[in-house]
């Protein structure tokens, strides 16, 4: 990579926006090129020439093409979808702070992305506006979690905190560890995945500050897992930082189980501890990357007792309307009654526990 390409204010700056930038990197077709117009008219596109870097120019079914590169299919509305399919907006109680579960708070601190990915959970709101958060709302919010002392794991998400000046996430940092009980802070990020030199000596000397600090990041597919991304993560975990991943399951792109244990087993390689796989939600034009919840299984069934059980994510729908996250998985239990249980392993092997005596 070129010197200049390992600056991260640089990449922001080059991010691909337009349709003849894209063009000048991957071959579109007169149609292709009226389709992706089509769908910027409902969202924005962004994707870093970094990214842009591991797409094969060759191959339409990409996968990292597909998470970046706008689609028609975006445009074609599902009876299913819903404009705020977490139920956020009703569980905020002041502006930038969702309060859903008792103990803890999604603190969203910025409308911006490094990249704006096509099966975008909050893409109703993601992508507006290029700014942070301003200090009087982040001061509201704050109010609210100092006012609140059951509060004791904040989020910081958005959008991306890690686009923000390390200057400005300090200050939220900050703002956040002043609150006595306010016991982790974590933040949600893709940067590590789409613009891996944002992780700077300058941003983990700020981070490691103000432990515990975790981070939760978002890689999708095995051809996410570059070099450069393991640099960033390895950067991170030497900083004492704790990694989790969150992976979307997506058609077309992760589900099966193949790419998925790849995926896996090159996170843990990395010191990255799958955390959740999630079903994709209902946001809007995202329809066509929504699997069916038996894939889902099938997937976490044929991978467990095959791969280490710390590679092993949790699979989970968030469900629609603000229900949280309910995990899913295959049932090993055959029966139960009050003498054994009966349990099916990995194999399909069956096995009888004796149940204690009351």
């Amino acid at each position: 990579m070129e010197p200049h390409k390992d600056d991260w204010k640089w990449q922001f700056a080059h991010r691909i926006t337009t349709t003849e930038q894209l063009k000048q990197i991957l071959p579109l077709t007169q149609r292709e090129q009226d389709e992706i117009n089509t769908c910027l008219g409902a969202f924005r596109m962004a994707i870093t020439p970094y990214y842009a870097s591991l797409i094969d120019p060759t191959d339409p079914n990409d996968p990292i093409r597909k998470q970046a590169v706008p689609s028609i299919l975006e445009t074609r509305a599902d009876e299913n979808d819903l404009s705020d399919p977490l139920g956020e907006m009703a569980d905020s109680p002041v502006p930038h702070v969702v309060h859903r579960y008792p103990d803890r708070v999604l603190l969203l601190v910025t409308l911006q992305c490094a990249m704006y990915c096509r099966h975008c959970t909050r893409r109703r709101a993601v992508g507006e506006e290029d700014k942070p958060i301003t200090e009087a709302q982040l001061q509201k919010a704050v109010a609210y979690i100092r006012a609140h002392s059951e509060i004791r794991d904040v989020l910081i998400s958005g959008g991306d905190p890690l686009t923000m000046s390390t200057a400005k996430l300090e200050h939220i940092i900050a703002s956040l560890r002043a609150i006595e009980h306010v016991e982790i802070i974590r933040i949600g990020t893709r940067v590590p995945v789409v613009m891996p030199m944002r992780i700077t000596q300058e941003l983990t000397d700020m981070l490691r500050k103000y432990h515990p600090i975790w981070i939760n990041t978002h890689f999708n597919h095995p051809n996410e897992l570059t070099s450069e991304s393991a640099r960033a993560c390895a950067a991170l975990v030497d900083a004492g930082i704790p990694l989790g991943n969150q992976t979307v399951l997506l058609r077309g792109i992760n589900d099966n189980a193949e790419t998925m244990k790849r995926l896996l087993l090159g996170l843990v390689k990395m010191r990255v501890r799958p955390y959740y796989l999630y079903q994709c939600d209902l946001s809007c034009g995202i329809g066509h990357f929504r699997t069916r919840v038996e894939a889902g299984i099938e997937i976490m069934h044929q991978l467990t007792g095959n791969i280490s059980g710390y590679a092993l994510p949790k699979y989970v729908i968030d469900a629609p309307g603000g229900g949280g996250k309910i995990p899913l998985g295959y049932d090993y239990v055959v029966s139960r009654d009050d003498h054994e249980v009966v349990l099916e392993n990995y194999r399909g092997q069956r096995y009888r526990y004796p149940q204690p005596k009351q």
